[in-house]
């Protein structure tokens, strides 16, 4: 008895030791596998830091170069996939280049939209945000009227997009603003997450009711006669405030509220305070000259201000001609007059979003 005692005893000490032991090993494991993992980051960190660093010493043109490249590669490579994927759903409607004016037209005007975003000193976040706003109501004139699957619609949308983005943050660094830098003016507003959606439901809100008024007036009008061949104009005769009867049109103006929060409303509100705004503040009409006061009567605005206006304008600008070129030049059936009436819905969201934001902004 004593001695079937004394093996219990052997055994429960000998399993108590290998249980133990195998803790300790598997926390050894553990630890080795995280530092692997850690090390392998910090790898991927360090390297993507010094290709960032090898490119920032590139010239300004080359590093633009790239940039065009770049955008046009991944764009030619997603949309042959996605037309293979879709079975070319969207070819369905696509108009062909009736001439090299065309595609010279088009592939200016993408090479102008990059220029724009590299010489304007945007970053990735910024000519993303500037795409969705000015490539998203082609999105929508398809999927609610063309007959295009939303998805289909949304997956060239989001090439668009990643074209754009993609080549900007391998090439240049994000802003202190979409980075939320420290030392960023303003920093705990970019971070704050319940304003981040109110601004966002703001802005999504007004191109949903710019849009529902357009429906409402002459929108269904403009697409019988000048969109020649269009399947259906159902969607904007019974349209209902808000687009509450459609998700996708949800989806699309929630898409739109963060893009003009993410291209107006952060660099807006992150801008430092100028000396150029003591100067505002202290003009005096009396003793001002003419052209002085001239010039304060046009652009005498504090630096935010300034911002606002300005990108308030590239994104209405972009918006009106894109959409343009996209109805008129890749539609098939689309009048000039249409084309340019489509499009003054958005370039008009695009205007009272900007003013909305800058008035939140100066709150």
């Amino acid at each position: 008895m004593r001695r079937s005692k004394q093996a219990q005893a052997a055994v429960a000490e000998a399993f108590s030791s290998a249980v133990d032991d195998g803790v300790a090993a598997t926390k050894e494991l553990a630890t080795t596998g995280v530092a692997q993992v850690s090390a392998k980051a910090s790898s991927l960190a360090k390297h993507e830091t010094a290709t960032r660093s090898v490119a920032s010493r590139l010239p300004e043109p080359i590093r633009f170069a790239l940039v065009v490249v770049l955008s046009f590669t991944l764009s030619a490579l997603a949309q042959s996939f996605l037309g293979e994927w879709t079975g070319g759903e969207l070819a369905t409607i696509a108009r062909q280049p009736e001439s090299r004016t065309e595609v010279a037209v088009l592939t200016a005007w993408r090479i102008l939209e990059l220029a724009l975003g590299w010489f304007g000193n945007y970053d990735g976040y910024d000519l993303a945000a500037l795409t969705l706003l000015s490539h998203g109501p082609g999105a929508y004139l398809t999927s609610e009227f063309y007959g295009i699957r939303a998805l289909t619609a949304a997956a060239y949308l989001g090439v668009d997009a990643l074209s754009a983005f993609i080549p900007f943050v391998l090439l240049r660094q994000l802003s202190g603003a979409h980075s939320a830098a420290r030392g960023v003016p303003n920093r705990e507003i970019v971070l704050d997450k319940t304003l981040e959606a109110l601004t966002a439901i703001l802005s999504g809100l007004i191109y949903s009711v710019v849009l529902f008024l357009a429906c409402r007036t002459y929108l269904p009008t403009v697409l019988v006669v000048y969109f020649n061949g269009i399947p259906t104009v159902q969607p904007a005769v019974e349209t209902v405030p808000l687009g509450l009867d459609r998700i996708p049109t949800h989806i699309l103006s929630l898409l739109f509220g963060l893009a003009a929060r993410a291209f107006i409303f952060t660099p807006l509100v992150t801008t430092p305070h100028t000396l150029e705004d003591d100067e505002v503040g202290e003009f005096d009409p009396v003793s001002a000259t003419f052209g002085q006061t001239l010039y304060w009567n046009l652009w005498g605005y504090t630096t935010q201000t300034k911002v606002a206006i300005l990108r308030t304008a590239v994104v209405m600008f972009v918006t009106a001609v894109s959409t343009y070129l996209q109805c008129a030049m890749m539609i098939n059936g689309v009048e000039s007059y249409g084309a340019v009436m489509y499009a003054a819905i958005w370039v008009v969201a695009a205007m009272v979003t900007g003013l909305s934001l800058r008035y939140v902004g100066s709150v």
